[in-house]
């Protein structure tokens, strides 16, 4: 999971500097609306809900975009949504994995298979690639001169943590798809802020390929990030050393 976690610390690093405010903010808001359509507005019953807030405040999104959000979405008529998924593979052979949020599937369709075929690869059908991810539960804890990093490890691991990974910057804490609540609940009881929380799509294997072959699918990653249907982007290339640096000096 090594190249796993390069990719947390430099993501970090690299929205440090250069978040797209509005993009992510949308999204969220994506996630929200879906929550309270599938589980209602409360988020004490809503465990979705709830970690959907949880994340729109670890990003700075304002209390009203929040509220506004949830009200949208408790009103009859309001935005309806569908969560869809795509497969494909990049250039170099490189596994992709998308989560989407659209209002319309045509639409979506129609940008994702654009921007496989611009870029240089391919779209799969559905289920062709889910062998090579597992679901997880994936913390970003940022890390404090505060923190008994050794009390709180032996604390996570109890509660079910699989992986715990000390970064420069990030803790990176990584569970079994079950005890995803347990991990969250232990964190909320020792006042650990959470910087992201999330179910995300773990490769089982990572696939390394040269620096330009990396870049070119790497633009192809952005241009399906900037999309605002997609909500999340998976994929297995691995983080090799030198891939880092390029990726750091740009």
């Amino acid at each position: 999971m090594a190249g796993h976690s390069k990719w947390a610390n430099i993501k970090h690093r690299k929205g440090a500097q250069d978040a797209k405010r509005a993009k992510m903010f949308t999204r969220i808001t994506k996630e929200i609306q879906v929550a309270v359509k599938e589980g209602g507005p409360d988020p004490e019953s809503n465990p979705r809900l709830r970690l959907a807030i949880q994340n729109a405040r670890s990003v700075n999104m304002p209390k009203d975009n929040i509220n506004r959000a949830i009200s949208k979405a408790s009103e009859a008529g309001g935005d309806s949504y569908q969560e869809i998924t795509f497969e494909g593979y990049g250039p170099g052979g490189i596994a992709v994995f998308l989560e989407c949020m659209t209002d319309n599937n045509n639409r979506t369709v129609g940008a994702v298979r654009s921007i496989f075929n611009k870029r240089g690869g391919s779209m799969g059908t559905n289920g062709s690639l889910s062998f090579l991810f597992e679901r997880k539960g994936v913390f970003q804890i940022v890390k404090t001169n505060e923190m008994d990093l050794e009390t709180l490890e032996l604390e996570l691991i109890d509660a079910g943590a699989q992986e715990i990974e000390m970064e420069e910057e990030l803790i990176i804490v990584t569970t079994e798809m079950a005890d995803f609540g347990a991990v969250q609940k232990k964190l909320d009881e020792l006042g650990v802020k959470v910087e992201n929380a999330s179910l995300q799509r773990i490769p089982n294997t990572y696939k390394e390929v040269d620096v330009e072959t990396a870049k070119k699918f790497l633009r192809m990653i952005d241009e399906f990030e900037e999309n605002d249907d997609v909500q999340n982007v998976y994929h297995n290339l691995e983080m090799t050393d030198e891939l880092a640096k390029a990726i750091e000096s740009e």
